[in-house]
């Protein structure tokens, strides 16, 4: 009877190490991780399914697949069409972090490709369109701490294009939003410049409006900021300099609005230049 116990035990045993054994080989099977999607499927076949899912407007679904594209053919020809596919989409996405810096790379490994003259254009539109996405909030935010890079970095990366290239076809376009950013940049230095002068910093008052005419002498706000200059040094004494910004103000803009009405015309967002 007792041996028959002991091999009734050492059965019962033998089968629990079969069944922990089997257990320990499917739990390392599930801990592979999920299966790639991707695998299996050509070079060709991701950049068709990327393009097509790009021009569905399905811009997450195609940075996806541009992104393993781009680890496929790291080091190829197609790698430098794939990143810039790639850029693009995450600027669709709104992702401008990855988007600045897969185009960055490009521009940095790419520096004669044919296509060099859109990269810039594009890293130019990801910081354009940035700074844009961000006006209609500008109102709420005290502006004197507000950062403009996102608008100066756009401008750069045009003008660079339009440098270098200015048969391309996108230096057109460039040179417009070149214009629109320079106006915007004066029309923001101005609004600081308003908005110390209305509580009384009469000194950083002066001190951006003669930064926005030295900077942006071309600009529509440069008429506001000789006013506001001339102003401003006239609330800190200093007539000598208040006769010279006036008497400038009114030389460059003879029917100037603010000679004869003041901030009574200045109602409308600081950031509408036109």
């Amino acid at each position: 009877m007792t041996a028959m116990r002991m091999s009734s035990a050492a059965g019962w045993r033998a089968t629990l190490a079969v069944v922990l054994a089997a257990a320990s080989i499917g739990l390392i099977g599930c801990a592979g991780g999920p299966k790639d999607e991707f695998a299996g499927k050509s070079t060709d076949k991701l950049y068709e399914e990327a393009r097509e899912e790009a021009g569905n407007g399905n811009w997450e679904r195609a940075s996806k697949l541009y992104e393993k594209l781009e680890a496929r053919t790291a080091g190829t020809q197609q790698a430098q069409q794939t990143q810039i596919d790639l850029a693009y989409a995450y600027y669709k996405t709104n992702e401008k972090a990855q988007a600045l810096s897969t185009i960055e790379r490009f521009i940095k490994l790419h520096p004669s490709s044919p296509a060099i003259d859109y990269a810039y254009y594009l890293q130019g539109l990801i910081n354009f369109n940035e700074n844009l996405g961000l006006l209609g909030g500008l109102a709420r935010q005290d502006l004197s701490e507000r950062d403009q890079q996102a608008a100066r970095d756009a401008y750069q990366s045009f003008r660079q294009l339009t440098l270098q290239f200015p048969n391309s076809k996108y230096t057109p376009d460039a040179q417009l939003r070149m214009n629109y950013i320079v106006n915007t940049l004066a029309a923001y230095e101005v609004h600081v410049a308003r908005y110390y002068y209305r509580r009384g910093a009469y000194v950083a008052a002066a001190n951006r409006a003669q930064q926005a005419v030295q900077e942006f002498q071309r600009a529509p706000a440069a008429e506001e900021a000789l006013y506001i200059l001339g102003i401003s040094y006239d609330k800190l004494g200093l007539t000598e300099l208040r006769d010279d910004a006036q008497r400038v103000l009114q030389t460059s803009f003879p029917d100037s609005r603010y000679v004869k009405d003041g901030f009574e015309t200045v109602d409308k967002p600081w950031w509408q230049i036109w």
